[in-house]
């Protein structure tokens, strides 16, 4: 069974659906990667699911949930990628690295929907800089999760 990485947002619609599809991009085959929020809007943003087509990954299958969802579940990681979630944030059962990537939440974008779109591509980029090194740390077995602070 591999081991489960849990990528919370508040929303759960926009940043921590980027990161999941991103992070199971590079290495779904070695993680289980999932994403909730403390309290999930419900739905996947549209311009996250085309922001990410960009780049061909699909997350139109995802779903909006809400993180009680894994309580039961081992988690062997967490990852907030927004301050409201971090602070939220239970400890889940097995969970043995914590960690928190801020990123802006593109939603709160303003501006023609041009204009707002760039913004997602933007976070989008910074959440996929993350994410893939993250995947690949994993990958060589590197220790990425022994710590805790993204470097930019």
């Amino acid at each position: 069974m591999k081991p489960t990485v849990l990528i919370l947002c508040t929303g759960n619609s926009c940043r921590s659906h980027m990161a999941e599809g991103i992070l199971h991009h590079s290495a779904g085959d070695i993680v289980d990667v999932q994403s909730a929020g403390s309290k999930p809007a419900g739905y996947v943003h549209p311009m996250a699911i085309e922001a990410l087509r960009e780049i061909g990954i699909d997350i139109s299958d995802h779903t909006s949930k809400h993180m009680s969802e894994f309580l039961d579940r081992p988690i062997r990681t967490v990852i907030t990628v927004c301050g409201n979630a971090d602070q939220a944030c239970p400890i889940f059962p097995g969970q043995v690295h914590r960690h928190h990537w801020g990123f802006d939440d593109p939603a709160h974008a303003t501006g023609t929907e041009a204009e707002i779109f760039e913004e997602f591509r933007r976070v989008r980029d910074e959440i996929r800089r993350v994410f893939e090194a993250y995947g690949a740390g994993l990958r060589e077995g590197s220790g990425i999760d022994s710590q805790s602070k993204r470097s930019a």
